[in-house]
């Protein structure tokens, strides 16, 4: 038997085999062609979803209605405040003096030899409010805060260290003059109704005397004990607007003029300084150039996969492809058909100078872009952004969502929201005793806190103003976020939560100072507002209302003025929005994700195909190797027969002729 194919026939086995199986193996390489051509495909499609993904990125800046609508503020001095500016304010200019900025109250303590002295140990009790008249003010928007001072801290850099450590609301530093070191202590906000009381108990149990922990006792007020010596005053900053006075707590400033933000630098009593508002054009042209931007790289991205090359006659991956030209045909309808605005005065893109070039790019015209934000009356930011704009001056637009339709809604108000209340039955008792009616346990807004009063005698202002700054100082109160008023008539008090709607709510839950202070309060929670948007009721979440059906995710804020029809909202999107929703349908839509599906589903296929055929080259390969074994056999046997035919042959007995 032969042990190798071809070594008895002379016959190359294998390499017939080899050149057949080659043959057989072309549609295999036909499918590797046709695999390899769909992951391209595939890839194409990726690439093009990624450009889409980066071109809806840049919308969110042509969305933003404050993109269009900002306000440049050029203060002439710089060196006097810095000043800038938000949409909200109105061009223009002004006239402006500093006249002298906001302190911080500061206070010295008498001389040390040493930081290691000691000063003495109990606890500080610090107050916020205003000197005037001989007597002090509470601040109510500031609670008074205590600070145990131990008797391992009771030396000058201990007490230092623990009043810095405490957050109190004051800053204290130690300052060698040259002659021995103070204690400095600073309220770390300016202004009048920031200025230090400072009370002590103190642990060698006299608590005005200039010893001990009483060393930093300070109380201006008539008949105060004033042991620290005061360095600076608190004060306001005060300017001079267009002729009118103003006085402010902070040289931070943003209430003056409406969108207008000063930080004072320093004063210039005397001289004025002009401030220019302007319309803040390189703003808006930034952000259109880089939409136009944006979209030319999709463009090229898209080309880049569709193109035809005429003179090559080579195509690009996708050319001809339905999915790529229905993208580049949506996209142009949207930015080349006009839309609907909100009162803006535009409606197409080709108004402010963007247009279609024949490649399909877009083109920016600054000069005419200029022109329309000078014109004061067309507004730009109808055009590009959602915008929303309410005829009652009490009704704003706040937001609205991609498929909030455009139009023209009404507006009727059943219910004004309402804050939580707390009113006192009774003329409150003026003498606050401590443990025998200086406590009060409350729920505002649902969190719960109690507070401790300060003993002493009070008109009914200052008593309102002690309960708001504790209540106010409270942690769980303050860290929540809450905040209350407290105010008073005919000396019975009532406390009113800050917040609006059916969350706002205010109970005296309990405390030794409940009834003399209280009575039986009168409880009432707020209520949310109430109303129809177009007809329809709206759902209502303090002072917001979210309109339903054909103003679905339209949300507006009504801050105040009665029930009734409140005028219209005229909302409409603009060409950014417009576009976000469309893209947004195109990436999470079927549109790409079906013909990526279709490839891979081709692609499955073709894997299919190829293990089938692998199976069938298998068994081909089989075959013909069988059957040139066997004629190998056969032809080696034929060649054994012939070579014994012709040796027996040549072993015959030779006849002579």
């Amino acid at each position: 038997m032969l042990s190798s194919p071809g070594i008895g026939s002379g016959l190359d086995v294998n390499g017939i085999v080899s050149q057949l199986m080659a043959i057989e193996r072309q549609p295999l390489a036909a499918l590797d062609n046709k695999e390899a051509k769909q992951q391209t495909r595939l890839t194409a499609f990726g690439s093009l979803k990624g450009a889409l993904s980066a071109f809806q990125s840049s919308l969110s800046a042509l969305s933003d209605p404050a993109k269009f609508t900002g306000v440049t503020a050029n203060f002439a001095d710089a060196t006097l405040a810095n000043v800038s500016a938000t949409s909200s304010a109105a061009v223009g200019s002004h006239s402006v003096e500093i006249q002298t900025l906001a302190q911080s109250h500061k206070l010295k303590s008498a001389n040390f030899a040493t930081t290691s002295a000691t000063l003495g140990s109990g606890t500080l009790t610090i107050q916020f409010g205003t000197y005037s008249g001989g007597a002090f003010t509470l601040n109510p928007d500031k609670a008074a805060q205590s600070i145990t001072i131990s008797s391992d801290n009771s030396s000058l850099a201990g007490v230092r260290d623990t009043i810095n450590q405490a957050n109190a609301g004051v800053t204290a530093s130690i300052v060698n003059d040259g002659s021995g070191n103070r204690l400095v202590i600073a309220s770390n906000d300016t202004g009048l109704s920031n200025a230090l009381k400072i009370t002590t108990t103190d642990t060698d149990t006299i608590n005005t005397d200039n010893a001990g922990l009483s060393q930093l006792v300070y109380d201006a007020s008539t008949g105060g004990t004033t042991n620290l010596t005061q360095t600076v005053a608190a004060s306001n900053a005060t300017l001079v607007i267009d002729g009118i006075s103003i006085s402010k707590a902070s040289n931070k400033i943003t209430d003056a003029i409406e969108g207008v933000t000063f930080n004072l630098l320093k004063a210039n009593a005397g001289t004025t300084t002009s401030l220019n508002l302007t319309r803040d054009t390189a703003s808006v042209q930034s952000t259109v150039s880089s939409f136009v931007k944006a979209f030319n790289d999709l463009n090229k991205t898209i080309v880049d996969l569709s193109k035809y090359d005429a003179n090559t006659k080579q195509a690009s991956i996708l050319t001809g492809d339905s999915t790529v030209r229905s993208i580049q045909t949506q996209l142009r309808n949207v930015m080349s058909n006009p839309l609907t605005t909100a009162g803006g005065g535009l409606s197409i893109l080709t108004e402010v100078g963007i247009s279609f070039q024949t490649d399909g790019t877009l083109k920016l015209d600054p000069a005419k872009l200029s022109s329309v934000m000078s014109d004061p009356t067309k507004d730009v930011s109808t055009l590009f952004a959602s915008v929303g704009k309410t005829s009652d001056s009490l009704v704003s637009f706040v937001s609205a969502k991609t498929d909030t339709a455009n139009g023209k809604y009404s507006l009727n108000i059943s219910q004004i929201a309402t804050q939580g209340i707390a009113v006192g039955s009774t003329a409150a008792a003026l003498t606050i005793n401590s443990g025998v009616n200086d406590k009060l346990d409350l729920t505002i807004d649902g969190v719960s806190a109690s507070v401790t009063l300060a003993a002493g005698t009070y008109t009914a202002a200052s008593l309102a103003a002690e309960i708001q700054s504790r209540i106010n100082g409270a942690s769980a109160i303050s860290s929540a976020g809450i905040k209350v008023t407290l105010s008073e008539a005919a000396g019975s008090l009532t406390i009113t939560s800050n917040r609006y709607g059916s969350a706002s709510t205010v109970s005296i839950t309990g405390g030794n100072g409940k009834l003399s202070l209280f009575g039986t309060p009168v409880e009432t929670s707020g209520v949310d507002v109430a109303g129809k948007i177009n007809g329809i009721t709206a759902t209502g979440s303090g002072q917001t209302l979210t309109g339903a059906a054909d103003s679905s995710g339209l949300v507006i804020k009504i801050t105040g003025g009665g029930t009734g029809a409140r005028g219209d909202i005229d909302f409409a999107h603009g060409f950014g929005k417009k576009l976000d929703k469309i893209v947004g349908e195109m990436l999470n839509g079927r549109l790409i994700d079906s013909r990526v599906d279709g490839i891979n589903a081709s692609i499955k296929d073709i894997d299919a195909q190829r293990d089938t055929l692998n199976r069938r080259l298998e068994n081909t390969e089989k075959r013909i190797r069988a059957q040139y074994t066997a004629l190998d056999a056969t032809i080696a046997s034929m060649t054994q027969t012939s070579n014994f035919l012709q040796q027996q042959l040549s072993n015959l007995p030779k006849t002579s002729s």
